[in-house]
């Protein structure tokens, strides 16, 4: 059995070796104390800095604009599921929720239970495209309009920003974070979990103007007031310190490899090798989402047809796991395979997914 394993899990995702690598050397010894920054009091000068740097690293990968603050959270993206309404909602009593998918249509379900839902696009049993602007039914009295900006589970992924009219738009964006440049200005709040493409689980990174503070109702915990841990810098309690540790050393690995603009252009190569046999198979390989709206992070597909051959999947994620291929089942809710192919995963692995989806449609194709 090769050595080597290439994960493809969407989350917790691989993180970059070069990575673990620093970890490592850092584990026991942070920043030159003595001692390990998992016993390190996050009042320290050493944690302080840290804080500090990462939120410099996140403005400076995305140009986050200086009106804009930059907070670690608990509880991860989906504890922002009712932070963005607890924060948001007071504004009018209403939220446009755009479900694309599993995460937005769960982010919804959270928020109507701190004021009203308006569902912009009509719900579906099977998300598989972004239906065009112009059919949506935007309330302009929305508090703000709620987006996923690439769903994990179903692997559709906005190829656009859309146009709110002054509404502020708020995006969850956990899982294609720092996976291309974004125009920050456009968004009144950006949030997200680390563990997809930016880091390990137990945080959460928002991103929030300024004129958006101050707005809480009065029920929301102070943990999760953007207010409240804004004018804390992040350390109202003792904060996820390792995960935001993990983050920052991540987002440094970005920089390093050249940016946003490598790690999207990557991003094309990598789902590109995925997407090209799946069109190339005849029908083998069948990707349900439209093409436009193709994830480039998260790839779902199935064999034989669009409800998939139950046999031939089985098959083939045993084949894959031999291969120390692993993580490629597809999510409960949809079956399938999935690969996740975040900015951590390289092109070469994918080739290795590549040149196995290749051998098993030759030997099964009939």
């Amino acid at each position: 059995m090769p050595s080597k394993v290439h994960n493809f899990g969407a989350g917790p995702a691989k993180l970059p070796e070069e990575v673990y690598d620093i970890i490592k050397n850092e584990l026991t010894n942070f920043e030159g104390t003595g001692i390990s920054l998992l016993e390190t009091s996050h009042r320290t000068a050493p944690y302080l800095r840290l804080n500090k740097n990462v939120q410099d690293v996140v403005r400076r990968l995305l140009d986050v604009p200086s009106n804009y603050k930059i907070l670690f959270l608990s509880g991860g993206g989906q504890g922002e599921f009712a932070g963005v309404p607890l924060n948001l909602m007071s504004r009018t009593g209403t939220a446009d929720y755009v479900v694309t998918g599993a995460w937005s249509a769960k982010a919804a379900k959270e928020a109507k239970k701190y004021g009203k839902v308006n569902l912009v696009i009509p719900p579906t049993d099977r998300y598989t495209d972004i239906p065009n602007q112009s059919t949506w039914k935007l309330d302009p009295n929305a508090s703000y309009v709620h987006i996923c900006t690439n769903e994990t589970i179903h692997g559709v992924e906005f190829d656009f920003i859309p146009d709110t009219k002054g509404v502020p738009l708020v995006a969850d964006m956990s899982s294609n974070f720092m996976s291309k440049k974004v125009d920050v200005s456009k968004f009144g709040v950006i949030y997200g979990g680390a563990q997809k493409n930016i880091g390990t689980s137990g945080v959460a990174l928002v991103i929030v103007r300024e004129d958006l503070l101050n707005n809480a109702l009065p029920i929301c915990p102070s943990i999760l007031d953007w207010t409240v841990n804004a004018k804390a810098d992040s350390i109202l309690n003792t904060p996820p310190m390792f995960a935001i540790y993990i983050m920052g050393r991540v987002l440094e690995w970005i920089e390093r490899q050249g940016g946003l603009d490598v790690m999207e252009q990557l991003a094309t190569k990598k789902s590109s090798l995925i997407y090209n046999i799946i069109e190339e198979s005849n029908g083998f390989y069948v990707a349900p989402v439209a093409k436009n709206v193709r994830s480039k992070m998260n790839i779902p597909f199935r064999i034989g047809s669009i409800d998939g051959n139950d046999a031939l999947e089985k098959e083939f994620l045993k084949g894959a796991e031999e291969l120390n291929l692993i993580q490629l089942k597809g999510h409960r809710d949809v079956g399938g395979i999935r690969a996740s192919t975040y900015n951590a995963v390289t092109v070469e692995e994918v080739k290795v997914l590549a040149q196995y989806m290749r051998e098993f449609y030759k030997k099964h194709n009939k």
